[in-house]
This record gives structure tokens, C-alpha cells and sequence, in this order.
């Protein structure tokens, strides 16, 4: 599936574990504070636990979205958006 994955995160240390945690999934880094990226469903549950556990639930905010390949086509990008090739799979990319 598609995931798409949003925070906002008061902590800088756990802000930077929750973006190291997303990149080890496995997802691309399209903002700041959001990734997108292909997830099972294990990997998605296993994403969700390791966040839940830094987190501060009173004053963090997280929001993690499956979606369809097919909402991801319908999608609307507008300006700097990012590359959905890279997401569907379409582009295969070696980052060094």
C-alpha cells in the first residue's frame, strides 16, 4: 500500500528518530515533517509502534494515511511538488 505519513513534533530528538524510523521504512521524504512511500501492512503497524512509543500523545500530532495506487494517480501535485514515479515505483533510484 501507499502510506503517507505527517507529523508535527514538538521534541527535536524525537522528531529525528521519527524521520530516521520513516526512511528505514522505506518511505521518501516530501516535506519536512511528511513521507510517502510503499508499506506493507507489517511495516506500517511496526512504523506506527515505534512512533506511539516516542511520541508525546498530550502535545504531538501524527497522521499516518494508507491510500490506493489508484488515489495516488488521482492526486493533485502543485508547484515543487515531488515525483510520484518515485513512489509508485515507476523510477528506480540509487541514492548514495
Amino acid at each position: 500500500m501507499i502510506c503517507w505519513v505527517m507529523y508535527d513534533i514538538e521534541n527535536d530528538k524525537v522528531r529525528n528518530k521519527v524521520a530516521k524510523y520513516c526512511k528505514q521504512a522505506g518511505l521518501y521524504r516530501v516535506q519536512l515533517s511528511v513521507f510517502l512511500g510503499e508499506i506493507d501492512h507489517n511495516g506500517k503497524d511496526s512504523l506506527q509502534l515505534q512512533i506511539e512509543t516516542l511520541m508525546n500523545p498530550d502535545q504531538d500530532k501524527v497522521y499516518i494515511f494508507p491510500m490506493s495506487r489508484q488515489e495516488l494517480r488521482d492526486t493533485v501535485l502543485l508547484g515543487q511538488a515531488f515525483d510520484k514515479k518515485l513512489i509508485s515505483g515507476a523510477i528506480k533510484a540509487l541514492f548514495l
